[in-house]
């Protein structure tokens, strides 16, 4: 893969593995050293208890039988001018000086010496079988265990970074345009976690970018009809000029403005995880100022809410504008208590609004089947109600009143309302 990733996990393995070979090895060569010369100290002494200087020649001769036939071992001992003194067994030839212990070229049986206190030298020659069979070399059992634990590791690290590999893959494809793409999430460790994560962000992704191109082509759409009203208006007034086509092209202005105003907070909402809720808001003060600009009576007891006064008060506007384009009169506003909660209720007496349309209306452009061109859809001031709901974590929801008509209410938590109790 790329940066070869698995050769150097696999490479990293395998030093690790001879670094903590070589240092068993150096440990095991300390201690063997050390068990050696501790061995040929016991033994030299056994020896020496075994071979007395003062013993006479039978009873020196008696005790090599014994130890020939035990250890299956030829025997002689040597006077220190290297005479033999006695002997079992075929003839041992006298050690070289300071020759202690070997393995004599062409002879795959061992040799063993040993200089007695008195001078007098004893040498060996044991039987293939007096020690068992002969000791492993500690560092070839280290290259074999480090060797079948490299083998063993080399389908895991393969399956591990082959995972890396098919994640990277996913993520290049994904970004070459492919936003439906999502990566297999394989196990439960890390790399999984990484995948999933992945596959979460992708879905938020392609989410946004779909819901922002589902804004351009409506917004476009929604732009065409002002714009024509402006283009002929104005060509009207060029050749008439009257005060009313005047007000046609201000009213016309003024829509395009606020729907360019109301595309731009849609899309800064849908680009923001969280937002300043630091204002205390008199929810009630808010919908009486919004209402009296809007001709809406407003009832209620004062609450206050943490959150963003100038997106609040976008939220009460339209929520009344609402009401008053695509309902009847009266329309009426309410601040009411829920629970620990606090209410906004914003009803109209209009048609109402169909069972299979209350959650539609709150997509932006939504134009409910059968609605003229000349009506218009819903634009977007109900979808930016639910952004801005959701931003305080709040809800909104519409009901249909028994009586008719439609009711609009957005419901703010105990954690984000207060209520004062009048005197």
């Amino acid at each position: 893969m790329r940066g070869s990733l698995f050769l150097k996990i696999y490479l990293t393995l395998l030093a690790s593995l001879v670094v903590v070979a070589l240092a068993a090895a150096t440990l095991v060569w300390l201690s063997r050293g050390e068990d050696d010369r501790g061995w040929m100290a016991r033994r030299d002494a056994f020896i020496a208890a075994m071979l007395p200087a003062d013993a006479d020649i039978e009873e020196t001769r008696l005790v090599l039988a014994r130890l020939g036939a035990a250890l299956e071992a030829d025997i002689t001992v040597f006077a220190p001018d290297g005479d033999v003194v006695a002997s079992v067994g075929n003839p041992v030839a006298f050690p070289a000086p300071g020759e202690r212990e070997n393995i004599r070229s062409g002879d795959d049986r061992r040799i063993l010496s040993a200089r007695l206190p008195d001078g007098r030298v004893v040498v060996a020659r044991l039987g293939d079988s007096a020690f068992g069979p002969p000791r492993a070399r500690p560092l070839l059992w280290l290259a074999l265990i480090a060797a079948a634990i490299g083998v063993v590791a080399w389908p895991v690290v393969r399956r591990l970074t082959g995972r890396l590999e098919r994640l990277r893959r996913g993520v290049e494809t994904w970004g070459d345009g492919n936003l439906a793409l999502r990566v297999p999430v394989e196990g439960k460790d890390e790399v999984a976690a990484v995948a999933a994560s992945f596959n979460q962000a992708a879905r938020r992704v392609e989410e946004l970018i779909i819901a922002h191109r589902s804004l351009l082509a409506n917004a476009s759409h929604e732009l065409r009809s002002p714009l024509a009203r402006l283009r002929m208006a104005s060509e009207l007034h060029e050749v008439a000029p009257s005060e009313e086509r005047r007000h046609e092209i201000t009213r016309n202005l003024a829509e395009l403005d606020g729907l360019v105003e109301e595309i731009l907070l849609a899309s800064r909402l849908d680009h923001v995880e969280e937002i300043d809720l630091g204002d205390e808001v008199d929810l009630l003060a808010l919908a009486a100022e919004e209402g009296a600009r809007q001709g809406i009576e407003v009832s209620g007891d004062p609450a206050t809410v943490r959150g963003d006064a100038l997106l609040l008060a976008r939220l009460v506007r339209n929520l009344m504008q609402n009401a008053l384009r695509h309902g009847e009169p009266p329309v009426h506003a309410e601040i009411r208590r829920d629970g620990e909660g606090v209410e906004i209720v914003v009803r109209d007496h209009g048609p109402g609004i169909a069972e299979a349309e209350r959650e539609r209306v709150f997509e932006p452009f939504y134009r409910p089947s059968g609605r003229g061109e000349h009506a218009g859809g819903w634009g977007l001031g109900l979808a930016l109600v639910r952004q801005i709901a959701r931003h305080h974590g709040a809800s909104v929801r519409q009901e249909t009143p028994a009586d008719g008509g439609a009711r609009f209410v957005v419901t703010f938590p105990s954690t984000r309302a207060s209520m004062p109790h009048r005197s």
